[in-house]
């Protein structure tokens, strides 16, 4: 990063100003490298601990911006360089005048400085010249030493002749690679299950738990994931997974059911990261497999491990090279990824036991979007941007937008004509009271964006969309401004009646005359009434993060423009292995090769702390 910032990166509403701050701290405000709330953090740690060093209080806001970026620990180092603007230039206005505005970062002894500051062991933790706040330095070394303890001994409670011979009657002869991770999750106390979508992930789930049900009919298993629309798909796929197994193996698993993770733990309202299952409550489980565990934080890892008897077997399955959590920390990546990031980074461990599925099952290797999707995961930006421009399958296209420009009406027909086409269907279920085609519908096609404001947020689209759908099929809502076929999307958690944040529903007519809502979960449709609707948006377009744990016939990706932070690898490799049909990309050709180039990366030393490196 320059030492110098237009103020068009810089300049924002007075609310995120911390005004009272002084040198660094307001310097680093203006230049959006800080929010207010970061100067504030800093300023109350520097107050209590009698820390006045300039220096020593701009570290503290960094590394209180570190981790609300997803990064547990910050290199004073390489802070300079690994360091952008915490604005985007896809959300600001264009009209906000230039003005510079000049940093100077701490001199060489910046480090020696925060060694000595009477906030390192107290607030602060420090290894070299790398700063965490202690909070997530103690999480590190619990979940380590955690992951470490339980993955230690190897579980003696299985017969190997019976495992073997349920191996053989579950898996058919072209399945090696699932039997043998069914076989290495069932000899492991704490395994990984990793690989992309349609692999077969949920359907070595369910023929392992078969396998574990067989020699212990009496054991008790949790299904769970980071969030209610993943917890949801997750149930469904291992209930359809286990609708192919024998008459016997079906009996044995019965009816299995998924939560999200804090329902599991059992969240407490006046408590926003603790829970009820603690390690003075454990969970009352033999096993416990979690889905989606790229999305899991630091925090809840620490939270769920604590929570687990010493002899449950841990199954966490998800696929690394999608976005990690929203919160702090890439626990899956961490334990998987043994490439990425210094070449110094220790391997972690065998002890946790790591199995791969990498055959793709859902679309042959040569579609457009295998193809596509394999490029994007493994690096390779021209290639990936030669399948967009040469598919002649019809499954992938890019829609060639320059940075700086709008798409025409002409290049957005192809986009438009699967809104409304989608919407159509949708609206013609819902008037009819047809709950099951109506969700059917919701997920024919998605708008996905990586920015919530600006030409290529949410907002945007989402209203551009709307006004698509209403200018063919137009719809008169009633006075609380609902309508048969308006999507919905649940924005907070509602415990009560079982909805989640990033939930999908429609409004359908209920035959009576009025309205109420569907949702599916599970295969299972959840009916609410309107007036016990909670925290809900209309769903026109929602971000690739929200998306995770979904699955849409056609998607359409609106790129962030070249130089985005948001448009990294993992950013579109999620968005793309969301879609099963046909995926649409609009944006730029420079934008899509620099994002695939772009690997997000997320500072932790997990993998060092499980490999004796650091502690």
């Amino acid at each position: 990063m320059t030492e110098t910032h237009a103020a068009s990166l810089a300049l924002r509403a007075d609310a995120a100003l911390a005004l009272r701050a002084t040198g660094l701290l307001a310097a680093f405000n203006r230049a959006a490298i800080l929010t207010a709330a970061d100067v504030h953090v800093a300023r109350r740690l520097g107050a209590i601990s009698g820390e006045t060093d300039d220096a020593v209080l701009l570290a503290a806001a960094l590394v209180v911006r570190s981790t609300r970026h997803g990064s547990v620990v910050l290199d004073l180092a390489t802070a300079q360089e690994t360091t952008s603007p915490d604005v985007d230039v896809d959300e600001l206005a264009t009209d906000v005048p230039a003005e510079e505005v000049v940093l100077d970062w701490p001199s060489a002894d910046w480090v020696q400085r925060c060694a000595a500051s009477s906030l390192i062991g107290g607030p602060l933790r420090m290894s070299g010249s790398r700063l965490w706040l202690a909070r997530y330095w103690d999480q590190e070394e619990q979940v380590a030493a955690e992951l470490i303890e339980r993955s230690a001994p190897q579980p003696d409670d299985l017969d190997a002749a019976m495992l073997d011979a349920g191996l053989v009657r579950l898996f058919d002869a072209g399945d090696d690679d699932q039997r043998q991770a069914a076989q290495t999750c069932a000899l492991s106390r704490v395994s990984v299950l990793a690989g992309g979508p349609g692999t077969g992930k949920t359907t070595t789930v369910s023929r392992l738990l078969a396998l574990l049900r067989e020699q212990h009919p009496d054991w008790r298993i949790a299904l769970a994931a980071p969030t209610g629309k993943a917890a949801a798909r997750l149930e469904e796929a291992v209930r359809s997974s286990t609708a192919t197994l024998e008459p016997e193996d079906q009996e044995r698993l019965g009816e299995q059911s998924a939560t999200t993770l804090h329902r599991l733990l059992g969240w407490r309202p006046e408590a926003r990261s603790r829970f009820r299952h603690d390690r003075t409550n454990r969970l009352p489980f033999e096993v416990v497999v979690v889905d989606e565990a790229s999305m899991v934080s630091l925090t809840m890892m620490a939270r769920l491990l604590e929570a687990l008897r010493p002899a449950t077997r841990l199954v966490l399955v998800g696929d690394p090279d999608q976005l990690a959590s929203v919160e702090a920390g890439a626990v899956l990546g961490d334990l998987v990824d043994r490439t990425s990031g210094s070449p110094e980074l220790p391997a972690v461990p065998t002890r946790v036991a790591i199995a791969t599925l990498a055959t793709n099952r859902r679309f042959p290797a040569t579609s457009g979007i295998a193809l596509l999707a394999a490029a994007v995961q493994e690096g390779r930006g021209e290639d990936a941007l030669d399948v967009l421009r040469a598919d002649d399958t019809a499954e992938v296209e890019l829609v060639e937008v320059a940075d700086d420009a709008k798409p025409s009406p002409a290049q957005l027909d192809g986009v438009r004509a699967d809104v409304v086409a989608s919407g159509a269907a949708l609206l013609d279920a819902a008037e009819r009271g047809d709950a099951a085609a109506a969700l059917e519908a919701l997920d024919g096609h998605r708008l996905l964006c990586a920015h919530r404001r600006g030409p290529r947020g949410v907002q945007h689209w989402s209203a551009l969309a709307a006004r698509w759908i209403n200018d063919e099929h137009p719809v008169v809502p009633r006075a609380d401004g609902r309508y048969a076929g308006e999507p919905l999307l649940v924005t907070a958690n509602d415990y009560e009646i079982g909805l989640y944040n990033g939930d999908t529903g429609v409004v359908v007519d209920d035959g009576r005359g009025g309205l109420e809502a569907a949702f599916g979960r599970g295969g299972v449709r959840i009916i609410v009434p309107l007036v016990r609707l909670g925290a809900v948006r209309s769903l026109h377009a929602m971000t690739v993060h929200r998306s995770q744990g979904s699955q849409f016939a056609r998607i359409t990706v609106l790129l962030p423009a070249a130089g985005s932070p948001l448009g990294t690898r993992q950013t579109l490799y999620t968005a793309v292995t969301r879609a099963t049909t046909h995926v649409r990309v609009i944006g730029s050709a420079e934008a899509f090769v620099e994002a695939v180039g772009r690997p997000a990366a997320r500072a932790t030393g997990l993998r060092e702390r499980l490999a004796g490196a650091l502690g």
